[in-house]
């Protein structure tokens, strides 16, 4: 009775979700399969959250999410809760983020953190096309592991590479690598330096380096390890925590300060 066996391949989560506004309020809006995206009804800055309904990403999935601000709007747009990326069986799991900023328009990117799981593979693209006098702000949070649960990540492939263009030039590139090497040699200085947790923050504006210093006031009161670099219509930190905790309300604290507002409810739930 075992002499044909069926193969059963593992089932893959593929999802897409797109969204337009518009100073008078939603444009488009499409989403299908695990991509989601939420407009809650808020005071003041429209909001919009993106979510993945099957609950993290592993090998082999795909996941696209997309906003596209018109000119003079402005949004604020973040994830449910933190993205979790589980161990893979061999394939790359991709998630791709695609935001476009019109003409005087501002959009804050704020999406909770995410989790690298032991034994995860990973490549996550973000794609910023910003409009003459459009500001961006973006905060990103990588989480090597649970702590509470006495996690440790050993193994993993991790890219998450971001590129952001204005006019159509390129003005900001970077990509993050975390791999089986980095991970072995993760007390090194000029590494991870023994942390547990990765922040990124951009701000993207004619004024954004005059908050240079006002940065580093408040991150002198947070116990994470920090620069702090403003030049050229931009202002960007690097944090390095030894847990989500410490990173979270660093990145709140910074963030909050840029928007002139707190952060989203999600956020707080």
């Amino acid at each position: 009775m075992f002499d044909n066996p069926v193969r059963s391949d593992l089932q893959r989560v593929r999802g897409r979700a797109t969204v337009g506004l518009s100073s008078k309020g939603l444009k488009t809006l499409h989403q299908s399969g695990s991509a989601k995206a939420l407009l809650p009804r808020v005071q003041g800055t429209p909001e919009v959250v993106f979510l993945n309904t099957a609950g993290g990403v592993t090998g082999g999935d795909d996941l696209s999410y997309a906003l596209a601000l018109a000119p003079d709007t402005e949004a604020l747009a973040t994830t449910q809760t933190a993205e979790r990326i589980y161990r893979s069986t061999g394939d790359t799991g991709s998630v791709t983020v695609k935001l476009e900023v019109g003409a005087r328009s501002v959009l804050s990117w704020v999406p909770q953190e995410t989790i690298v799981f032991d034994g995860a593979a990973l490549t996550r693209r973000t794609e910023v096309d910003l409009a003459p006098f459009a500001a961006f702000l973006m905060s990103e949070m990588i989480v090597l592991g649970r702590q509470a649960m006495g996690e440790t990540v050993r193994f993993s492939n991790v890219r998450d590479a971001r590129v952001i263009r204005r006019d159509g030039q390129v003005i900001y590139r970077d990509t993050q690598r975390i791999h089986d090497d980095v991970l072995a040699d993760g007390d090194n200085p000029a590494l991870l330096d023994g942390a547990r947790a990765l922040g990124l923050i951009g701000f993207f504006a004619e004024a954004a380096p005059l908050h240079t210093d006002a940065l580093r006031a408040i991150l002198a009161h947070h116990p994470v390890r920090s620069g702090v670099s403003g030049w050229d219509g931009r202002v960007m930190i690097r944090l390095l925590a030894e847990d989500a905790f410490q990173l979270r309300r660093a990145v709140v604290a910074c963030v909050e300060m840029l928007r002139g507002a707190p952060m989203p409810r999600v956020w707080q739930m």
